[in-house]
């Protein structure tokens, strides 16, 4: 972002986390066990709740994140190197979907869908942790409406493929940005957009056994004369099952 004719620009990533989990499902309903060997070993420090929700008509994903580790490389009129604990970042992703066809997407089939996204969040950097760093604070409220596409494939008895999208245009937001005291609201936007992906591939070895991984990917975008923003979040988890 540009303020006050000062240029600054942030390419900034987080720890990857790496869970193992056992989980029973029922019905829909799911009681799961979750393992980080790296918190475990003081290795990992950020916070993260997620919840999902999955039926033929109506499905929901929703993230918390809470994260020091940020790190990366910052172009503030001279290049440096961004270390973990001198940022503080919260992000909050919710995307709740309708299932037009909701009678047969459980099958090999497509439906059309549609929903709405919120993004909201904040990141605050302390000059005091480097002299070279910007005393900056920006929030970020995003609420998005919009329309996509999602397929499940069946290949023979033992396969199952599912790719879904879909973008929302931004429709309400409450944006500003604050460096060394100087806020500045968002100006009217050129491009704002929120886009969510879902991926799946399912193996089933019988009747009993499975294998599976599937992903799901939140990613925005966000444009005006002060402050442009692209924030990506994935999450993908692999499993072995047993039917009972």
């Amino acid at each position: 972002g540009t303020v006050n004719g000062i240029y600054s620009k942030a390419d900034l990533r987080t720890d990857n986390k790496l869970t193992v989990s056992l989980a029973a499902i029922y019905k829909g309903i799911a009681v799961a066990l979750a393992l980080n060997p790296a918190k475990l070993f003081g290795h990992y420090s950020d916070h993260e709740l997620n919840v999902n929700f999955y039926s033929t008509r109506i499905s929901l994903d929703a993230s918390y994140h809470r994260t020091r580790s940020l790190t990366g490389d910052i172009n503030r009129t001279a290049d440096f190197h961004l270390e973990e604990g001198h940022t503080d970042m919260k992000v909050l992703n919710v995307a709740a979907y309708y299932c037009f066809n909701y009678r047969r997407f459980s099958y090999p089939a497509g439906s059309w869908l549609a929903g709405l996204s919120f993004q909201g969040g904040t990141i605050h950097t302390n000059a005091d942790t480097d002299p070279r760093l910007p005393d900056m604070h920006i929030k970020v409220r995003h609420l998005g409406i919009g329309g996509g596409y999602g397929y499940n494939l069946v290949v023979g008895k033992r396969w199952l493929f599912h790719l879904s999208a879909l973008p929302t245009m931004v429709l309400l937001n409450y944006n500003n940005l604050t460096i060394n005291g100087e806020r500045k609201s968002a100006q009217p936007m050129r491009l704002n957009v929120i886009l969510n992906e879902r991926a799946a591939i399912v193996y089933n070895f019988s009747s009993r056994y499975f294998a599976s991984v599937t992903g799901v990917m939140n990613n925005s975008i966000f444009d005006d004369d002060v402050v442009v923003i692209n924030q990506n979040k994935w999450r993908v988890r692999t499993a072995v099952g047993i039917r009972f």
